[in-house]
């Protein structure tokens, strides 16, 4: 974290002194982005760690968990397929179910599922590129993050 940290102030430098006014603009734009973002993801932290207090560890792990197997990962592709849900709040999401004891693979899958898989969004989908269009890449996705939530157990 240090060296993210470190690196972005070197390059706030770098552009403060290629053009001071073009910084500091981006500087504001990117804090009331910031500011816009936090309170949905304030309110999304506040659920998930209700949600996670309310729910047993031992039901996340044993669902979700290093044993879930394949059981883990067809919950957590129908998860990230029906969620819409931001990569912004994904991602905190992701990390605090990963200190409550969920495996690697399901995250892979949850977050592949949720970013490529959409099965709320399909009626929109295929009114523009078709049904079979639609089909096909909603299924090719969901495969894809069930191979690469398998590929990532393997390695981690």
């Amino acid at each position: 974290m240090f060296f993210l940290i470190l690196i972005t102030l070197i390059a706030i430098m770098v552009s403060f002194l290629a053009d001071r006014q073009k910084t500091y603009k981006g500087l504001i734009k990117g804090m009331r982005m910031f500011l816009n973002i936090l309170p949905v993801l304030l309110n999304m932290l506040v659920f998930v760690s209700i949600l996670l207090y309310l729910v047993p560890n031992e039901l996340i792990i044993r669902w979700l968990g290093k044993g879930s197997g394949f059981y883990g990962i067809t919950i957590a592709a129908l998860l990230g397929s029906i969620s819409m849900i931001p990569g912004f709040i994904a991602f905190p999401l992701a990390g605090i179910l990963r200190k409550g004891g969920v495996s690697y693979e399901v995250l892979a899958v949850f977050i592949t599922t949720l970013m490529m898989v959409g099965v709320l969004t399909l009626p929109l989908e295929s009114k523009y590129f078709g049904i079979k269009a639609a089909l096909l890449r909603n299924g090719l996705s969901l495969a894809g993050a069930v191979i690469i939530g398998i590929l990532i157990g393997l390695f981690m």
